[in-house]
């Protein structure tokens, strides 16, 4: 067995930003990933997530949100680099997972149990997992996922990783990177500070336009085609977009409040403000699912009032941190 740390996903305990009481408890599945890698490493993930304030609407999608890796490096110490597959992969994870670095992986969820009921043997859905422990003779696999910890083996383990024959020529090797656990370039004393500055690194980017007047016009658009469209399109197109700012915009808020609690001020509208959005966003996305499956017109206006909350919590922020 090559494990990083120890843990038992029977016992395990999620962080606290994937708790059942969140409007969004899951976001994607690269930022859910390392928000328990943190977490099972013994770090604060919220402290990292000054990101968040600069995700912007695509054109065709927001922002697909990431905990930036020269973020990591500064805040945790965490070192991401890429891996080169040229031997079997699950030899790559061993020796990387007994030298002390966790494996970041892209997998397909069609043969992770943890997606019982929405992927696992029902689609075939590319993911993220963060390998912590791998046992090659036992096939066991032990690995954070989305918003927990868990564990795989047996015939599970022979065609995640394909093993059994699946592989074909025309399959080609997933992305994989590996995690090197420095030494922190700031202290946990000096955390806050770090992370203030980060913010204002980020602050920097926020979109000069306010995002949502663009995603309105859009989502006008899109809505010709939408109700003629069948609910797994409104499950992809919802992921892309309520999902993605709604998840976003509550970890914003999240992560102002815990500014706060650590002696920053100036901070209580801009959270609230976010918080609104991160609301109004899993509303749109009931009130679009039900137009959809009723034929009936949405009304988007709640998203100019989104789009003033944005506005409101971009000139406090650019106030008090200018």
């Amino acid at each position: 067995m090559s494990r990083i740390v120890e843990l038992n996903p029977a016992s395990y305990r999620p962080h606290s930003l994937h708790g059942a009481e969140r409007l969004w408890p899951e976001t994607n599945c690269y930022s859910d990933v390392i928000i328990e890698l943190l977490h099972g490493l013994g770090h604060d993930p919220v402290a990292g997530l000054a990101f968040t304030l600069a995700v912007d609407y695509e054109g065709d999608q927001w922002t697909f949100f990431k905990y930036p890796d020269a973020d990591l490096l500064e805040l945790y110490g965490l070192d991401i680099q890429e891996l080169a597959v040229w031997r079997p992969l699950t030899e790559h994870i061993a020796d990387q997972v007994s030298a002390g670095r966790p494996v970041l992986v892209e997998l397909d969820s069609y043969y992770l149990p943890d997606t019982a009921g929405s992927a696992y043997k029902l689609a075939h859905v590319k993911s993220t997992v963060s390998v912590n422990e791998i046992d090659i003779e036992r096939h066991y696999l032990g690995y954070f996922h989305n918003a927990s910890y868990f564990s795989l083996e047996g015939a599970d383990f022979t065609d995640v990783f394909q093993l059994g024959g699946l592989a074909h020529e025309r399959m080609l090797p997933p992305y994989v990177e590996l995690v090197k656990l420095r030494t922190p370039l700031r202290g946990d004393q000096t955390l806050v500070a770090c992370s203030t500055d980060l913010l204002r690194k980020h602050l920097a980017q926020v979109p000069v336009a306010n995002p949502f007047v663009v995603f309105k016009a859009v989502l006008d658009r899109d809505l010709d085609w939408l109700m003629t469209a069948d609910m797994a399109s409104f499950h992809t197109y919802s992921f892309a977009n309520l999902r993605q700012y709604g998840a976003c915009y509550e970890l914003a808020s999240t992560y102002l409040g815990w500014l706060s609690a650590n002696g920053v001020d100036g901070l209580d509208d801009a959270s609230a403000a976010f918080l609104r959005i991160a609301e109004a966003a899993k509303n749109l996305q009931m009130q679009l699912a039900r137009a959809m499956a009723r034929k009936r017109i949405l009304d988007t206006a709640p998203i100019l009032r989104m789009g003033e909350d944005w506005q409101q919590a971009v000139d406090v922020l650019r106030a008090r941190f200018a």
